[in-house]
């Protein structure tokens, strides 16, 4: 790898050794064990979305790696002024040894990985947030032994999150049903390309409108924020428009007995998902939220080290 841009551009043995180099650094800091394969470098992380976990892990994960992390909102950055992501691109590569990216446009990102010289990584765009599922499949690999043949029941939004689950079910032969309002389904060309990836791995990709049938038989249920950043002023229609797609005790009902809920977070109880469900212990989001650092900090190493 010498980006991370989206789990489409993964191989299946690339995702198999991020999470092997995952488990390896998550034992050394469960044991106290120095692990400092970055001594000395520098990763730039530019936001230009506010976030809580991704500051946090990525900046917490550099520092235990042995490294520095770089905070660059937007306001530090000439980006705002007029400079283009090229050339910013082109100048951070004279300073940093990798750059960690977190904005609304995709676009963005892919141009900063096609003109920087250093290895960069997508934070989160509106498209994809790889990171986030890639955390995710290791959290359900930990607490299931085994992902191939599972089945996850997305319901909610069909954002970045959505998109990426869809790349990373294809990849690894998973069963996924997209469970969205219409309107509100994941990107088409993100589906047709994970449907085709697919067909080489015995992954089936389903788009639903129906919470009810859609957990039927499910492993894990996955949900998501109903307003995005940046989609604030469709609040009223998306609390209407979603109120069916919650999860709450009597959906997870129609779900397997053993079967586990996550979140990406941060959660807006209440809303997509209840008071009962978040503090039972079927919710395992807090799991995710932690390997987010376990894994990134595998990345970092893979791309930086």
């Amino acid at each position: 790898m010498k980006n991370l841009i989206s789990i489409s551009d993964l191989s299946v043995k690339d995702i198999k050794k991020i999470f092997n180099v995952t488990k390896q650094i998550k034992q050394k800091q469960r044991s106290n064990k120095s692990y400092t394969p970055l001594k000395g470098k520098t990763l730039g992380m530019i936001f230009g979305k506010a976030s809580t976990r991704t500051r946090v892990s990525f900046e917490v994960g550099m520092f235990q790696l042995g490294g520095h992390a770089l905070f660059l909102s937007a306001s530090d950055l000439q980006l705002k002024r007029g400079e283009t992501i090229v050339d910013t691109a082109k100048t951070l590569s004279r300073y940093l040894d990798g750059i960690m990216i977190r904005t609304y446009s995709h676009k963005d990102i892919v141009n900063m990985a096609k003109y920087a010289t250093i290895p960069v990584i997508n934070g989160l765009s509106d498209m994809l947030h790889p990171c986030q599922v890639l955390a995710d499949l290791y959290t359900i690999l930990e607490k299931k032994q085994i992902l191939k043949g599972l089945k996850i029941v997305y319901i909610g939004d069909g954002d970045n999150v959505a998109n990426s689950w869809a790349y990373g079910a294809s990849k690894l032969g998973l069963q996924l049903v997209l469970c969205t309002p219409k309107k509100y389904e994941p990107n088409k060309e993100v589906i047709k390309e994970a449907k085709k990836i697919s067909l080489s791995t015995g992954a089936n990709i389903i788009l639903s409108g129906d919470p009810s049938s859609a957990v039927k038989d499910a492993d894990i249920v996955y949900t998501d924020i109903w307003i995005s950043m940046g989609k604030e002023s469709e609040l009223k229609t998306r609390l209407k428009v979603f109120k069916p797609y919650q999860v709450n005790g009597k959906l997870l009902e129609k779900a397997k007995n053993n079967a586990m809920v996550m979140h990406c977070l941060p959660a807006h109880r209440g809303e997509e998902i209840t008071n009962e469900v978040m503090d039972s212990s079927k919710f395992i989001g807090f799991d995710q939220a932690e390997n987010r650092l376990h894994l990134q900090k595998a990345i970092l190493v893979l791309l930086m080290g």
